[in-house]
């Protein structure tokens, strides 16, 4: 094709159809939080994926990024992120005291030791999981990376309204994590389902939590915490 004009036409008229094939999907979850009364419920935070049975032309994965996830005033910010499987994490310390940050479950396993305040260490997130991380000096500090390997993903927010967006036609496994929610009932919700432009609402979840794992956790010894000393730290 001798025409560049003609040629970037096409491949955005190419484009365009692509985009229209694709469908934004939704989803509505509702938590019931232990302990806590139904006018005060916040459903945000639930992060729900589609993992595409077959290979579709117009799958589009995410690239790996780097994010960060910054310690200020004793807290993790963000408590969730989502990341494509083999992005990094830079792990500020914002705070002038030193912080030690660690993950010992199922996800990505990793130790950065102890770091002073205005430094900062990096971890690759090179599988697909679910990371809880925590400080092993402060034990009210928590967040929790999901790494996926499926563009397709939404989290809840306080409503409850889920959006997946720009997915293509077709026949995915449904997905779902919530904190505090046992994997068992997590499982349960997971199942096949075929997207269209007819067909893109995955309907209602209901989850139920059971304890906090934020609040109730071991340091990286296995261990329980000691009790916080006096200093300002």
């Amino acid at each position: 094709m001798n025409n560049p004009l003609l040629a970037a036409l096409l491949v955005a008229l190419g484009a365009a159809q692509a985009g229209a094939q694709t469908v934004d999907v939704s989803a509505r979850v509702q938590v019931a939080h232990q302990g806590m009364q139904a006018s005060h419920m916040d459903s945000s935070g639930v992060v729900v994926w589609l993992t595409p049975l077959q290979k579709s032309a117009l799958d589009q994965p995410r690239k790996p990024q780097q994010y960060t996830l910054a310690q200020k005033d004793k807290q993790f910010t963000p408590h969730i992120l989502v990341v494509p499987v083999g992005s990094s994490i830079n792990f500020p310390n914002l705070d002038p005291f030193f912080h030690n940050v660690f993950s010992l479950f199922n996800g990505k396993r990793f130790d950065l030791g102890l770091y002073e305040g205005h430094t900062s260490r990096m971890v690759q997130f090179d599988r697909e999981g679910v990371s809880f991380i925590f400080c092993n000096i402060h034990p009210n500090m928590g967040a929790v990376v999901v790494a996926l390997s499926t563009p397709y993903y939404g989290v809840s927010i306080p409503d409850g309204t889920v959006l997946l967006h720009d997915v293509p036609p077709g026949r995915y496994r449904l997905n779902v994590w919530a904190e505090n929610v046992a994997v068992d009932r997590l499982n349960a919700l997971g199942r096949v389902v075929e997207v269209s432009s007819q067909n893109n609402q995955l309907g209602s979840l209901h989850l139920q939590t059971s304890g906090d794992v934020m609040t109730h956790h071991q340091n990286k010894f296995g261990d329980s915490y000691e009790p916080a000393p006096k200093q300002p730290y």
